[in-house]
């Protein structure tokens, strides 16, 4: 059977991110036999959500997910649609609330693109926002109490039941990705 990991980035990043850089490398020397796919996320939430469903609903066989922030949320609503494992870093818990500061003309930091938010948009996220976990068990939680973005604590207690590792110290990028590499590996086990 075909595997697949996806990873996504956060909000106003891209595919060239230093994270998913650090995990492509990772990945191809130790998940020889299974595909990865990091896409550029559109910016826009509307366009986001169909671009990621699409993406996920051609793929064949098991499907693993890793986010960074807003990947994080994605990566924990494929989670739970499929019912497959996650790595969610410094997640983005149910964000349509937070981001409605970012409506109106945008530019994206990673590759300099502007783009305009609307209450569209955040209507989209509050479609597929999740209220709690079904299975904790598939979750691995990378965070760290440096998050100067968003709030661990409220990481912790939406995955409560799932993998929870706490770097104390650190940010909203997570620093120590590349510690963790290991942890990833041992906790998708393939």
């Amino acid at each position: 059977m075909s595997k697949t990991i996806f990873y996504f980035h956060g909000f106003m990043s891209s595919a060239d991110s230093s994270k998913a850089k650090i995990f492509k490398d990772f990945a191809k020397h130790n998940f020889s036999n299974t595909k990865l796919i990091i896409p550029n996320i559109a910016d826009k939430f509307s366009d986001a959500i169909p671009q990621l469903t699409r993406l996920v609903d051609e793929v064949k066989g098991d499907r693993y997910f890793i986010g960074s922030s807003l990947g994080g949320f994605f990566a924990t609503y494929f989670a739970e649609l499929y019912r497959q494992k996650a790595i969610v870093i410094n997640p983005a818990i149910n964000p349509s609330e937070g981001l409605k500061e970012y409506i109106g003309v945008n530019e994206n930091y990673s590759n300099g693109s502007k783009f305009e938010l609307t209450n569209k948009d955040i209507e989209k996220l509050k479609e597929i926002e999740i209220s709690r976990i079904k299975n904790p068990s598939n979750y691995l939680l990378l965070t760290e109490s440096g998050d100067e973005v968003l709030d661990y604590i409220d990481a912790i207690s939406f995955y409560n039941g799932g993998y929870i590792d706490v770097k104390f110290g650190g940010n909203h990028s997570y620093a120590s990705f590349s510690e963790k590499l290991g942890t990833i590996k041992n906790f998708l086990n393939l």
